[in-house]
């Protein structure tokens, strides 16, 4: 797998992502809401690890993806097919992705998608699992806490860029 992302940039953005995602993934399936400190947390994360990560000729260029996502979030929320801080959580995310690997990232957000709503959907109906969380609100509600995926989609990107990066 080649990425157009780098190593370097990949591993320094990795240990700032990570906690966040998890914080992501845990707020929507407890609550089913990714707070917008979370959001803001991963973009400031961008603004200042960015400046030492990437070339500085690519750094507004990765701001615009910004830009571009949360117009298409907010399109998608309004229409009611996303939810509102799934398009921000998405905005956020968007800088940290190199634009020549949206192809790559398609393909490992799909399998994520599909694997988070099974995993997820398994583990709401095994008795232990709601013992241990019984008052998440995702285990009830008919929509998929999708903060789960996104989280999970940058950690592993950045995981794999890390890795296989240029």
């Amino acid at each position: 797998m080649e990425m157009i992302v780098t190593s370097t940039s990949a591993m320094w953005f990795l240990p700032f992502v990570v906690p966040i995602s998890i914080w992501v993934a845990w707020s929507d399936m407890k609550f089913m809401k990714i707070p917008n400190k979370a959001v803001l947390a991963l973009f400031a994360v961008f603004v200042v690890v960015g400046l030492i990560a990437l070339p500085l000729g690519e750094y507004p260029w990765r701001l615009l993806h910004l830009a571009v996502v949360l117009l298409i979030g907010l399109v998608l929320s309004t229409l009611g097919l996303l939810g509102a801080g799934d398009a921000k959580f998405a905005a956020a995310m968007a800088p940290f992705i190199a634009l020549g690997d949206f192809g790559t990232l398609a393909y490992l957000m799909s399998a994520i998608v599909l694997a988070s709503f099974v995993t997820h959907r398994t583990f709401k109906r095994i008795k232990v699992v709601r013992n241990l969380t019984p008052d998440w609100v995702s285990w009830e509600h008919r929509k998929f806490p999708m903060g789960l995926a996104l989280g999970s989609t940058l950690v592993a990107y950045l995981a794999l860029g890390a890795i296989y990066g240029a």
